[in-house]
């Protein structure tokens, strides 16, 4: 008797584990194990598949089109992302230091909002907005002397135009992170710093920003991850356009699987895609174990 309890006491974790651990066999290494199959045929979901080689990987060292997304993708990364961790930084700075204010609490509240709506929905709300010809967004815009209307049919403006809402979408997310963190940072550092004369720059710069390293990384990584997968927003407020010039490769892969009837192609164009995400996993890893070790 006491073995078999020692016996259940041993095997009751893993029973706790067991659904969520079907569910991701089944939906993400089972849909991994798909796509990289039917990356070697020619399919295009109607018809069955039919083995074609590597044809679908030598496709892709002369597609001027994937070249293209892959630009559009990188530039949106570049933009979005050092914008997304330096706004986010300073905006839980600035809260933590009001944190038992109302204003504090609102502002926290405030910018976390977006973050809780679908990508789908604030591409359509920004769409309405800065094309719904409103004299109030027209005349602000003015000011700068910016027309709205033309910032998402411009392919020189489009693509940065979606980089800023995504800023706006995922600050408060990185935000509530560096939060955290900011939270967890001893008060008596900064006492310590305040009694030796330091201002409030050498306080951030000297205290906060090291004691944030590990936070910030981590942010970095997540947000170029996230800026790498981009669609929703994409596909609700240009589609891919003006000119492909904001065409991603999520979008792209999406477009040859349901306008192309290029699935086979597509998935080898996505397993590219997940093969980059995959090293930018690792190199999030090593720094965090290596930033680790230094503290």
């Amino acid at each position: 008797m006491k073995k078999q309890k020692n016996i259940l006491s041993v095997l009751s974790p893993y029973a706790y584990i067991t659904p969520i651990s079907l569910i991701l066999l089944t939906f993400v290494a089972g849909s991994l194990i798909i796509a990289v199959c039917y990356s070697f045929t020619k399919y295009n979901i109607i018809t069955p598949a039919k083995f074609n080689g590597l044809f679908n990987y030598q496709k892709l060292l002369r597609d001027n089109k994937l070249r293209q997304c892959i630009i559009n993708t990188v530039k949106i990364t570049v933009t979005a992302v050092p914008m997304q961790i330096l706004i986010s930084t300073i905006l839980a700075t600035l809260i933590a230091s009001r944190k038992d204010t109302f204003l504090g609490k609102f502002a926290k509240a405030s910018l976390f909002i977006p973050v809780l709506s679908s990508n789908a929905v604030v591409g359509t709300v920004w769409k309405a907005i800065l094309n719904g010809g409103h004299p109030v967004v027209n005349f602000l815009f003015g000011l700068v002397g910016l027309d709205p209307t033309m910032l998402l049919g411009d392919s020189n403006s489009a693509i940065f135009t979606l980089s800023m809402i995504i800023v706006w979408k995922g600050m408060g997310y990185y935000m509530i992170l560096t939060l955290s963190s900011l939270m967890s940072i001893p008060d008596n550092c900064y006492e310590a710093a305040r009694v030796d004369g330091a201002n409030s720059w050498n306080i951030f710069s000297r205290i906060t920003v090291p004691m944030l390293k590990p936070t910030l990384i981590l942010n970095t990584f997540l947000a170029i991850i996230s800026s790498m997968q981009v669609f929703d927003i994409v596909y609700t407020m240009t589609g891919g356009g003006p000119s492909m010039s904001t065409t991603t490769m999520v979008m792209y892969a999406y477009q040859l699987t349901f306008k192309g009837g290029k699935a086979g192609y597509a998935m080898t164009v996505s397993n590219v895609l997940m093969l980059i995400v995959l090293v930018v996993v690792l190199f999030q890893q090593r720094f965090i174990k290596r930033e680790s070790s230094e503290i």
